[in-house]
């Protein structure tokens, strides 16, 4: 594969993104995570790897989200988005206590206003 396939099929998954087709562009960036690993160049994969939690995420495929965003935490621990969108994954899947940590330290790292009606008090 060329970079300018790998370019075209990231711009094709990112659209897919951008009109809400989540479900449609897990795969594709399944596809991109696997191939930046493989080709040369080799590409970082924080961002590919984002876009497909956030696939998965926003398309209810939570414990695939989940699993994307702890293999993220153990590269960069201190990645806020990560930690927020974990959280946010694991509030989804009314696991509040386990969420907790993670949303306290993504309004840490992040600035992120984590309070309200979506992050009980215990």
């Amino acid at each position: 594969m060329s970079e300018d396939s790998f370019a075209a099929d990231y711009e094709a998954a990112r659209a897919r993104f951008g009109a809400g087709e989540y479900a449609a562009a897990a795969p594709l960036f399944a596809a991109l995570v696997d191939r930046s690993v493989l080709e040369p160049p080799l590409h970082g994969t924080t961002e590919l790897r984002l876009y497909l939690a956030r696939s998965y995420y926003h398309s209810a495929q939570l414990a695939r989200a989940e699993e994307i965003l702890r293999a993220m935490l153990v590269d960069n621990p201190d990645d806020h988005y990560a930690l927020l969108v974990l959280g946010r994954t694991l509030q989804r899947q009314s696991r509040h206590e386990e969420a907790r940590p993670h949303l306290a330290m993504a309004k840490l790292l992040g600035g992120y206003d984590i309070d309200g009606p979506e992050f009980p008090d215990s």
